[in-house]
C-alpha cells in the first residue's frame, strides 16, 4: 500500500509531467482519476497566466495560441520554484536567447527583455531621490571621493533592436506599427523615481558611467571611466550627467 508521502510525490510528478503517473489512481478508482485533469489543467493555466502578466507586451505581440505554446515549453523546461508566482519567468529571456527559433522575429527577444526589466523596476525597493539642493550642499573637497548611488530600481539592459515604440504601443493596448523594427545596438535605462517607471536610451559613455556607479565608483572614478570613453573633458561631462540624473530622479539620497 502506498504511503501518504509516496502518493503526494507521485501526485506532484503527475502535475509536472502533465499526465498521471502509472498506478496513481489504481486503488482510488476512475472518479478520482477523472478529477486529476482539473489539477493538470489548472497548474499550466496558472503558470501561463503568470507569464502573460510578467510579459504582457510579448504576449500581445504574439497571438494567444503562440504565447501558450511558448509558455508550455518554458513550463516544461523550468517548473516553478518560487513561493511567489510573481517571479515566475525569470529565465524566459535566457530560454528564448538559447532557442531564438521559438520567436517569429528576433526583435521579440528585446520586447521580452524590456518586459522583465520594467516589471523588476516597478517592484524594486523605494528610495528617496537625490535633489539639486543636496548636490549644492556638497563641499568642493568632497567631490572626488563622493559616491552617487543609482535608485534600487535602475535596470540597464542591452538591446539590439529599436523596440521601444512597439513596446509603448502594445503596452497601451494599441495596435503596434506595421513597420519592421530596425537593428539598433544600445542600452536602455529603466527606473522608478515615484509610482511610475521611466525609461530612455543611453549612449555608451553614459551607460559606462552609470555601471561604474552601481559598482560603487567615486566621482573621480566615474571621471576616469568617462575619459576612457574618449571624452575630452570628463569632469565636465560627469557633472552634466549628474545634473541630468538628478533632474530625472535617477539617483538615491544616502
Amino acid at each position: 500500500m502506498s504511503t501518504l508521502a509516496d502518493l503526494q510525490q507521485r501526485f506532484q510528478q503527475s502535475i509536472l509531467l502533465d499526465h498521471p503517473t502509472p498506478g496513481l489512481f489504481a486503488a482510488e478508482g476512475a472518479v478520482l482519476a477523472g478529477g486529476m485533469s482539473v489539477y493538470l489543467q489548472a497548474y499550466r493555466a496558472r503558470l501561463t497566466a503568470a507569464l502573460a502578466d510578467n510579459f504582457l507586451v510579448l504576449q500581445r505581440a504574439l497571438s494567444d495560441d503562440a504565447f501558450a505554446v511558448l509558455a508550455h515549453a518554458y513550463i516544461d523546461a523550468h517548473p516553478s520554484h518560487f513561493r511567489s508566482i510573481r517571479w515566475y519567468g525569470h529565465r524566459l529571456v535566457e530560454f528564448l536567447a538559447a532557442a531564438p527559433e521559438r520567436l517569429p522575429h528576433p526583435a521579440l527577444l528585446d520586447l521580452a527583455r524590456m518586459d522583465w526589466a520594467m516589471r523588476t523596476a516597478f517592484d524594486a525597493a523605494d528610495a528617496t531621490t537625490l535633489t539639486a539642493d543636496d548636490l549644492a550642499a556638497l563641499q568642493l573637497q568632497d567631490w572626488p571621493q563622493r559616491r552617487f548611488t543609482p535608485l534600487p530600481s535602475l535596470q540597464m539592459i542591452d538591446l539590439t533592436w529599436c523596440v521601444e515604440p512597439i513596446w509603448k504601443a502594445l503596452d497601451a493596448d494599441a495596435a503596434a506599427t506595421s513597420e519592421e523594427p530596425q537593428p539598433s545596438v544600445h542600452v536602455l535605462l529603466i527606473w522608478r523615481p515615484t509610482l511610475d517607471c521611466c525609461w530612455r536610451s543611453s549612449d555608451t559613455c553614459e551607460a559606462a558611467a552609470l555601471r561604474a556607479l552601481t559598482l560603487g565608483a567615486s566621482f573621480a572614478d566615474c571621471c576616469t571611466v568617462i575619459a576612457e570613453s574618449g571624452v575630452p573633458e570628463p569632469a565636465q561631462t560627469a557633472a552634466g550627467f549628474l545634473q541630468r540624473w538628478i533632474a530625472e530622479g535617477l539617483l538615491a539620497k544616502d
